[in-house]
């Protein structure tokens, strides 16, 4: 006699969520529980059951205090002294929307279902979006 009850076939929609003049952090952190599923009354830890995330105007997003010029993104290439360092000003002039994604990144499971997760998230510079046909929700941060 099974008692568990097991919420894999969950319907995944699809959510559109604008980042104009929001902060970085709590951005990240909604956007994390949306794609994990835990806004859902079926969250279920060890399955794929959090919405499709779409972000739009990543370039307009803010950071608190100093951390336009503080905030340093590295990475390492796998060459001796192959450590490059970034910070957050000059990572938004190159690619805006990475910001977000090491953000959301850092916060997601580190396994495979964290990487599938990550997968169900499109960032967007500005305020168009390739998923006009999926009709996402939009919803307010």
């Amino acid at each position: 006699m099974r008692t568990t009850k097991f919420f894999n076939k969950e319907e995944r929609k699809w959510v559109l969520i604008d980042a104009k003049d929001k902060i970085l952090g709590r951005l990240s952190t909604r956007i994390a529980r949306i794609l994990q599923g835990k806004t859902k009354a079926t969250y279920t830890p060890n399955f794929l059951c959090g919405d499709k995330v779409i972000v739009i105007n990543a370039k307009f997003i803010k950071v608190t205090a100093n951390k336009r010029e503080d905030k340093i993104y590295d990475k390492y290439t796998g060459y001796a002294g192959g450590r490059k360092e970034m910070t957050f000003k000059v990572l938004m002039e190159k690619n805006p929307s990475k910001a977000i994604y090491f953000a959301v990144r850092g916060m997601l499971p580190k396994s495979n279902l964290g990487a599938q997760m990550l997968k169900s998230l499109k960032i967007y510079p500005e305020g168009e979006h390739k998923q006009k046909a999926q009709t996402p929700e939009a919803i307010s941060v």
